[in-house]
């Protein structure tokens, strides 16, 4: 078996939330087996605060920054997996060996309420990745090798 990593990207609309998050996680707890890259089909200029802040509860610090998936032209990713139904319809024709995946998740920036009630749709959507991301990789990687 080899040494090198997995490799990941995590595909949203903004690159501002859900990516966000996955690649966060992944890199945090997965990283000796797999290195997770986000992007979004329309990128925004910004990761969202309540991202960050909500992955910091956790304990990771993440320096996210959006990116369009041009940024990653010519990478041979393992697997895509996209967050959101607009990302999944939109998504680039990707070339190359990697698998495609559709995880679907809600976006929480358009959570409306309080800051609480907010920051509480944020939690919910970082801890579903946090309990469905990891368990897609193992799967895919249990499968693909």
């Amino acid at each position: 078996m080899s040494n090198e990593k997995h490799k990941v990207l995590f595909l949203c609309t903004g690159n501002t939330v859900r990516s966000q998050m996955a690649e966060a996680i992944v890199n945090a707890q997965l990283g000796d087996e797999w290195q997770a890259f986000s992007a979004g089909v329309r990128p925004a200029r910004q990761v969202h605060p309540f991202a960050l802040r909500v992955l910091r509860e956790l304990g990771i610090e993440h320096q996210g920054r959006t990116k369009g998936p041009d940024e990653f032209r010519g990478v041979d990713f393992d697997l895509v997996v996209t967050l959101c139904d607009d990302a999944a319809e939109n998504c680039p024709l990707w070339l190359g060996p990697g698998s495609r995946v559709h995880l679907g998740l809600p976006d929480p920036s358009e959570a409306r309420g309080t800051e609480d009630e907010i920051l509480n749709a944020f939690r919910a959507i970082r801890d579903e990745i946090t309990r469905r991301v990891p368990d897609l990789l193992r799967r895919w990687a249990i499968e693909n090798h």
